[in-house]
């Protein structure tokens, strides 16, 4: 059993490494018989993504991005919090909340709103975010309705017993409950931000990732936007790595 699962697990580690070298490769030899502008090798594409995290006139375009989608979602998370707060302890709105409100948020095209922010506003973060975070609201308030469902209520009344303070019993009871549930919409945020925030950033910033790819774009530097799709694959993985996993953890329902 011991040695099956050994091979297993060499098998596993085999085939996981040797995709990205195959990949590589193959890039690398597809690339050799094309023009750069139409694809760039792996090499001259590393050195353009290590622009973006060294060279401190593209850091700033990375670091721009990255503030725009850590705000988009702690806003998702506060705004989809009190709609999932209002439907459970205002009942009569639950039917609008739910019905009415997240199915229009939910389905409302990207492009749309990225559309109607460069009328609202002038292209700067302003627009952007508010891009990011209309389009992350029905992912944090979905998790968040569920969560407040899924509460102990018998808990909730035993601590309603031992004390009368509404914000003490949230505080001890209510809050730790729902902690896994704020974490699993952050994850999820976290990831459809990244997703969305290029879309939002080409129609309405003059700094981030999504202008250098615009830019890109009209003088046909097809490395800059390979490598601004990988930098967004870097920090969303470094991102999920380092602290929300960490912080899912600690926050899990034991």
């Amino acid at each position: 059993m011991k040695s099956s699962s050994l091979a297993a697990s060499v098998a596993e580690r085999v085939i996981g490494e040797g995709l990205p070298i195959a990949f590589l490769l193959l890039w690398w030899l597809t690339a050799r018989s094309l023009p750069s502008f139409v694809l760039p090798g792996p090499i001259e594409t590393g050195e353009t993504l290590l622009q973006l995290f060294v060279d401190p006139a593209f850091m700033g375009h990375t670091l721009i991005s990255l503030a725009r989608v850590v705000a988009s979602v702690i806003l998702a998370v506060i705004l989809g919090g009190a709609l999932a707060g209002l439907a459970r302890y205002v009942p009569s709105t639950a039917y609008a909340v739910q019905r009415r409100v997240l199915p229009v948020l939910n389905s409302f095209p990207s492009v749309g709103w990225a559309i109607l922010a460069t009328f609202w506003f002038q292209p700067d973060s302003a627009s952007v975010i508010f891009v990011e975070t209309l389009i992350l609201i029905p992912f944090c308030a979905i998790a968040l309705i569920q969560g407040i469902a899924d509460m102990d209520r018998e808990l909730l009344e035993m601590g309603a017993s031992f004390s009368r303070s509404s914000l003490k019993i949230a505080r001890k009871i209510a809050l730790p409950m729902l902690l896994p549930y704020v974490m699993s919409s952050v994850r999820i945020a976290y990831g459809v931000g990244w997703k969305i925030a290029l879309v939002s950033e080409l129609f309405g910033a003059e700094h981030g990732l999504g202008y250098l790819m615009l830019r890109a774009e009209v003088i046909g530097n097809t490395a800059m936007v390979f490598a601004s799709c990988f930098a967004i694959v870097i920090i969303f993985v470094a991102g999920e790595k380092l602290i929300i996993d960490p912080l899912a953890r600690r926050f899990a329902v034991h």
